[in-house]
């Protein structure tokens, strides 16, 4: 039995554990980064997840890539602003590290898809 939804994807199950780990980490953010990285890590951080899942409904494959491929960028901007969290002391080390293992997994799950979609597009 092939996949039924957007929500049957490994790949959009752990976009949406690391964004809920996201918002988790954020709630300790002090007010005044509200809006600020805040904000920004939790556009980010659903954008990963919330473009799988636009993509998987769409119905032609280079749609799905394209969305996939925003879903891409929007990792790296994620991983650009916890980075820079890290560096001037927002999240801790401890903190900080729970990300890494995520973000590489997500990455290479994303860029997996990616390859398999690309088989199905005539050259």
């Amino acid at each position: 039995m092939g996949t039924q939804t957007f929500r049957d994807l490994l790949v959009w199950q752990k976009g949406m554990e690391l964004a809920v780990l996201c918002y988790r980490i954020t709630k300790k953010f002090p007010m005044d980064e509200r809006f600020g990285m805040t904000s920004q890590i939790r556009r980010s951080a659903a954008s990963v997840p919330a473009n799988i899942a636009e993509g998987n409904a769409r119905k032609h494959t280079k749609e799905y890539l394209y969305h996939l491929s925003i879903a891409r960028g929007s990792l790296a901007e994620l991983e650009t602003h916890l980075i820079l969290c890290r560096k001037v002391e927002l999240l801790t080390t401890s903190d900080f590290e729970q990300f890494v293992p995520l973000i590489q997994e997500l990455g290479r799950m994303l860029t997996s898809l990616r390859r398999s979609l690309e088989k199905r597009i005539p050259s």
